[in-house]
């Protein structure tokens, strides 16, 4: 039996972001949500090596005046990137994180669940590559509305041309 050989570049790709082109000043994005787990806190210190007592340690966080175990912002910010690329906006369109200015607004905690919304500030042509610059203001919000994390990113995305 003969096997059929397939065209991928005539077939639609199942997840495709938006192209340079798309992105508009001004419009929004929400991600979908991820609760922080114990298991998610142990693994990224452990493989980061953040060995923070604040992190590993329950009494010493709330000697420490806080009401859980810390997450690390570093787990904050991946985490909050990772529910960016899964939301689809940039996926296979992104071609460069080029730099992002992150500010933290509060504590996040075991236990907590975060989302990211997306606002879109900026977008110009590259100079080469039929490219574009595009920048948001990422906001990780937890799920009582409270802003724990904002970042803007600047990324290099794909064009039609």
């Amino acid at each position: 039996m003969a096997m059929d050989v397939v065209d991928l570049e005539a077939v639609a790709p199942y997840m495709q972001g938006l192209m340079f082109e798309d992105f508009k000043i001004g419009s929004r994005f929400k991600t979908a949500s991820r609760t922080i787990t114990e298991s998610d806190l142990v693994t990224f210190v452990g493989i980061a090596g953040l060995n923070e007592p604040l992190f590993l340690d329950a009494a010493g966080a709330r000697a420490a005046s806080y009401s859980g175990r810390l997450v690390p912002a570093a787990l904050t910010f991946a985490y909050a990137e990772g529910l960016v690329m899964q939301s689809g906006i940039i996926h296979g369109t992104g071609t460069a994180f080029l730099g992002a200015d992150v500010k933290i607004a509060s504590p996040l905690f075991v236990g907590d669940t975060i989302t990211v919304v997306i606002q879109v500030t900026a977008c110009r042509p590259a100079k080469t590559g039929g490219r574009g610059i595009v920048t948001t203001v990422n906001q990780v919000v937890k799920r009582n509305r409270s802003v724990v994390m904002t970042y803007t990113p600047l990324r290099m995305i794909r064009g039609r041309s």
